[in-house]
């Protein structure tokens, strides 16, 4: 495990534990993308949060990073992150910088921000699920917890980002 991914695993650990949070951990063949751990895991493709690190230009010279979370069967509509912030380009963050942010690799990035320049916004419909699945900064290792309790103690801005269709950055 990369001294990053550690870092986002131990944060997290620590967080659910200092609020007393329930959780149960999964561990599984090395996996990052969405639908095959969510077949390993034994979960819903629903119940997976599916986590997007995308930059929004705001103006010339502003730029935000956003993590985007929507349920595992849906696509982050990115032409509504852009909406959001006013913003006059959005796209997919670079590999690089997305890891940079999140602390982990790709395929294990957490619903959870520990940076302040990262911005965190969950789709409404996560709520559906009772409880929420994600790798946990490590692509062998996975979380569940009741979707209130990630509600409540990551404290997203939930926005309707969610969308069944196309994906295209504009």
């Amino acid at each position: 495990m990369s001294e990053a991914a550690h870092d986002a695993y131990a944060q997290l650990i620590s967080l659910l534990d200092e609020h007393a949070v329930a959780y149960r951990l999964i561990d599984h063949p090395s996996e990052g993308r969405t639908d095959i751990v969510s077949s390993m895991r034994g979960n819903k493709l629903a119940q997976a949060a599916k986590c997007i690190i995308l930059i929004v230009k705001v103006g010339k010279k502003i730029s935000k990073y956003v993590l985007a979370v929507v349920p595992g069967d849906a696509r982050v509509n990115v032409a509504a992150v852009k909406a959001l912030f006013g913003g006059t380009y959005a796209s997919f963050a670079t590999a690089e910088i997305a890891e940079r942010l999140a602390g982990s690799v790709s395929g294990t990035i957490l619903p959870f921000s520990f940076r302040p320049e990262l911005e965190l916004i969950a789709d409404p419909s996560l709520r559906d699920q009772e409880e929420l699945y994600f790798n946990v900064g490590r692509l062998d290792r996975s979380i569940v917890l009741k979707t209130h309790d990630y509600l409540a103690l990551a404290k997203p801005r939930l926005e309707r980002i969610a969308d069944a269709g196309e994906t295209v950055a504009t």
